[in-house]
């Protein structure tokens, strides 16, 4: 089974969290989660996620420390999927057509996200 390093970025701005929904087409497709994507060769956490949100959402991040790592084997793939804090300049503009929202910490849990992001929604909706 192959193993896919993807980062995941934990924005909050006035008490929201930014999520995206991944498109039609896509592996999860339909589900929200934190923007981000996958880690290309040689890059780090923080390189790979400043580079997607430029790429997706066309705003300037700053990556922060790492809130949780985890890892998720679906049927074809193992993902290693790293959450890392980000303050972002400029306002949100998707890149790739996918919606885009702000969700209060309360929303969280009523939205769908992929079987991976779970132990994070957990944690940032106070779950535990």
């Amino acid at each position: 089974m192959r193993t896919i390093v993807v980062t995941a970025a934990i924005v909050m701005q006035d008490g929201h969290f930014l999520v995206t929904r991944r498109q039609e087409g896509v592996h999860l497709a339909g589900y929200w989660e934190f923007p981000g994507g996958k880690c290309e060769a040689g890059e780090s956490l923080a390189e790979c996620l400043a580079r997607e949100m430029l790429e997706e959402l066309a705003v300037v991040a700053d990556v922060g420390a790492e809130v949780l790592a985890t890892a998720h084997d679906y049927d074809d793939r193992r993902v290693e999927l790293h959450f890392l804090r980000c303050r972002i300049t400029g306002q949100p503009r998707p890149q790739q057509g996918q919606e885009v929202r702000w969700v209060s910490r309360g929303a969280l849990r009523g939205l769908s996200f992929p079987p991976a992001d779970q132990e994070v929604i957990e944690l940032l909706s106070g779950g535990r």
